[in-house]
């Protein structure tokens, strides 16, 4: 499939695709930002908000994105292969949303260092994936093809990092945490932020197919 030919007048799914992930993007900055000052009640509902605005803005670009689907008569990849990156991206976002809000009705007392470097390892793989998005309209270029393998890949070990450090906060939470409702809470809270880099690399798992199928 040549992306530039069967790019519809309408079609403006590369662009939906792009403006999505930057919400994903400042979405997890927002929420990086909301863990780095938990302690500070009004930065972290300051930046709770900026995550709710973010995850607002790109389910209005799914919608529009499944709604442009049913109208436009050639696309400029598989149905499918739209509808499921645009979804598999929106899920990344509502997981970020839903943290939040763990975080909030949990009323957690405490952010360790390792739901920090979750949180961190998320940010990455979220400016990855805004990476990876951005080649999708020149994958007829080689050299734009390979770039978008790497970031995939780069995407897959950033998964890999994430499961090292909730294996790891997890056997350091059962092992040192004594208060029952804490240790409750933490392991909600690791299970969620670990989920979020799980989003990004199935993302990335679509992405690749995408690549190898229409490069």
């Amino acid at each position: 499939m040549i992306f530039g030919k069967l790019m519809p007048k309408d079609g403006n799914f590369f662009e939906l695709f792009n403006e999505h992930a930057k919400y994903i993007s400042e979405g997890a900055r927002a929420f990086t930002s909301m863990i780095q000052y938990y302690n500070t009640p009004d930065l972290r509902e300051k930046y709770a908000s900026e995550v709710d605005k973010a995850e607002q803005s790109a389910d209005k670009i799914t919608t529009e994105v499944n709604r442009l689907l049913h109208r436009t008569f050639i696309t400029p990849l598989d149905r499918e292969q739209i509808h499921g990156l645009i979804n598999a991206m929106d899920d990344i976002i509502d997981l970020m949303q839903d943290s939040c809000e763990v975080m909030a009705l949990y009323d957690v007392q405490r952010i360790t260092e390792d739901v920090q470097r979750l949180g961190d390892i998320s940010l990455r793989c979220c400016e990855r994936v805004q990476h990876a998005v951005s080649l999708l309209p020149k994958l007829n270029q080689p050299e734009i093809t390979a770039a978008a393998l790497k970031t995939c890949e780069e995407i897959d070990r950033l998964e890999s990092d994430a499961d090292r450090v909730m294996r790891s906060a997890m056997s350091r939470l059962f092992r040192e945490e004594k208060d029952t409702r804490e240790l409750i809470k933490l392991k909600a809270i690791y299970e969620h932020l670990e989920t979020i880099s799980d989003r990004c690399e199935d993302v990335a798992n679509l992405i690749e197919g995408i690549v190898l199928e229409n490069s």
